[in-house]
This record gives C-alpha cells, sequence and structure tokens, in this order.
C-alpha cells in the first residue's frame, strides 16, 4: 500500500487539539473556563462510546465538561427544561446534545431550542443560514474536519471542482457550503442525479458522505483526485465486523493521489472540531459580554453626568 498518499486523520486531529489545548490554556490565564455541557438521551451503545470519547477529549484539552445522562423515557418537555436552563447559564459555552434521540422526541424542535451562539455541532437554523450565506457562524463539525483534511492535502482549494455525494443536514449540505466558502465549484450528487458516476470522474475533490458501504470505486474517480470518505459502515466480512467507508479504499488508492481510510480518517477530526467549536464559541461569548456592558455603560453615563450636574 502506498501510505504516502493515505491522509492521517488521526495525526491532524492531534494538531487541531494540540491547538485548542494551548488556546484554552490562554484562555483560563484572562480568566476565562470553556465549559461543554454535553447530554445523552436513551443507553444506545454506539452513542455511549461517542459521549466518552468526547468527554475524554475534552478533559484532555483542558475544557471543562458537564454530563446529563437521561433515560430513554425522558419527556420532550423535560429535555428542554434543560436545556433552557444551560441556555441561561452563563458559565456553560457549548452544548451538544448526542444523536440520535428516542422516537418520541422530536429532534428538530430540540436542536432548535439550543441558543445559536451555544450550538457547538451548528445544527441551529441561525447558523445553518450564516453557513450558506459565508458568515463567520459555529459550522457542523464533521464538514469542518474535512474541510482543515482538504487544506492541508492540497493547500489553496480556490478554483478546484468538488463533489459532494449525499446531500444530509448534517454532512452534505454544510459540506458544500464550505466548499463554496473556499472558492470551489461545487457539484452535490444524490439519489435523484442522472449519472452521478460521470460527474464524480470530472471532481478534483470527491467528498462521499453517503452512508453505502465502497459504493465508490475507482470508476467513479478522475485520476489523481482528493477523496474525502466520511461514511462509517459495520460490515461482517470473512467472520468478523469491521468497519468500512463509502469509498472501496483497495480499488480507489492506486487512482488517487490522496485518500482518507476507515477508520482514522475523517472520525477524528470530527471530536477535534467538537472542541475547536467549544473555545470559539466561548471567546464570542465574552468578547459579547463585554460588549453588552461596555454598551450599558456608555448609555447610563448621560443620566449619571445629569445627576452629578442638578447636585
Amino acid at each position: 500500500m502506498n501510505t504516502s498518499k493515505v491522509i492521517d486523520g488521526k495525526a491532524a486531529a492531534a494538531r487541531v487539539l494540540a491547538s485548542v489545548k494551548a488556546d484554552v490554556s490562554k484562555l483560563k490565564s484572562d480568566g476565562i473556563e470553556p465549559a461543554l455541557a454535553v447530554i445523552l438521551v436513551g443507553q444506545d451503545p454506539a452513542s455511549q462510546v461517542y459521549v466518552r470519547n468526547k468527554i475524554l477529549r475534552a478533559e484532555e484539552a483542558g475544557i471543562r465538561s458537564l454530563e446529563y445522562r437521561l433515560s430513554a423515557e425522558t419527556p420532550q418537555a423535560e429535555l428542554l427544561k434543560l436545556i433552557t436552563e444551560l441556555n441561561d447559564d452563563h458559565s456553560i459555552n457549548g452544548i451538544l446534545l448526542q444523536l440520535p434521540l428516542p422516537a418520541h422526541i422530536e429532534e428538530a424542535l430540540v436542536l432548535q431550542a439550543i441558543a445559536p451562539g451555544k450550538d457547538v455541532d451548528g445544527f441551529h437554523s441561525e447558523n445553518v443560514g450564516g453557513l450558506s450565506q459565508g458568515r463567520n457562524v459555529l459550522t457542523p463539525c464533521t464538514p469542518s474536519g474535512c474541510m482543515q483534511l482538504l487544506e492541508d492535502a492540497c493547500g489553496d482549494l480556490s478554483g478546484k471542482h468538488a463533489v459532494v455525494i449525499g446531500r444530509s443536514n448534517i454532512v452534505g449540505k454544510p459540506m458544500a457550503a464550505l466548499l463554496l466558502k473556499a472558492h470551489c465549484s461545487v457539484t452535490v450528487v444524490h439519489s435523484r442525479s442522472v449519472d452521478a458516476k460521470a460527474l464524480c470522474r470530472q471532481a478534483d475533490i470527491v467528498v462521499a458522505a453517503v452512508g453505502r458501504p465502497r459504493m465508490i470505486d475507482s470508476s467513479w474517480l478522475k485520476p489523481g483526485a482528493v477523496v474525502i470518505d466520511v461514511g462509517i459502515n459495520r460490515i461482517e466480512e470473512d467472520g468478523r465486523s469491521r468497519l468500512v467507508g463509502d469509498v472501496d479504499f483497495d480499488s480507489a488508492l492506486p487512482q488517487v493521489s490522496a485518500i482518507t481510510p476507515v477508520p482514522g480518517g475523517v472520525g477524528p477530526m470530527t471530536i477535534a472540531f467538537l472542541m475547536k467549536n467549544t473555545v470559539t464559541a466561548a471567546l464570542q461569548q465574552f468578547h459579547s459580554r463585554q460588549a453588552h456592558a461596555q454598551q450599558s455603560t456608555t448609555q447610563s453615563s448621560p443620566s449619571e453626568a445629569v445627576c452629578l450636574s442638578i447636585s
């Protein structure tokens, strides 16, 4: 295997986390302690693993973490009450609601209840809209991690043709928006696209986020393309369970200039950018409170001046 073509997501995530840790240390020296609240509803085994990993990475970066584990029978109103309390708590900078949620809870409604400035997953409509307008908002962690890997592999992305396979709200759509912001020409292919394979063969960059194991092989790829495989699919093969991506790695490797493996590619970057978003949120909230305090002082000054002149 030509390992020079394989993008090391673990190493890239370690660099991001080292930068986050340095930022946290500086913030603490200025009296700011970033804090992340993680909410898990139910006992989904995969979600429990994800939450544990997120808490561990937060602790390693110096971010204070609070974990809220709720039973699968928790009423939606109770979950919304907890989110409201966390929104109002100035000591909490980021709120992460682990998905999926139990069937009786309306996912879109509770995600919308998280304050946009604390929405470290980047799922609130205000952040989604801001991203589509090219504004600096909290963006979804997986697409942000993909962008970092692409910039590491390609440098300037301006003018490159990128194809995103999949149009989910969590990966596909925000990925396309971030690529547009980086001045790529972007095509999104999906289940209704005509000749998706031909569209992909035109791409300098392919981001696969479709959720179908090994769907994309070398016949989908232009020679020299850079491939980011977001898919995480568990399959049974040769009598054992293993994780594979949406891309047939062995088929694609000879064809491409760079490719992420599964596991060890995009996955570690998702958690790294969750930590980065938490630090960004803490800094934005601090500056917002400072600006509000300054504005309040400025507005009260004329009244004080009047009182002094009268006395």
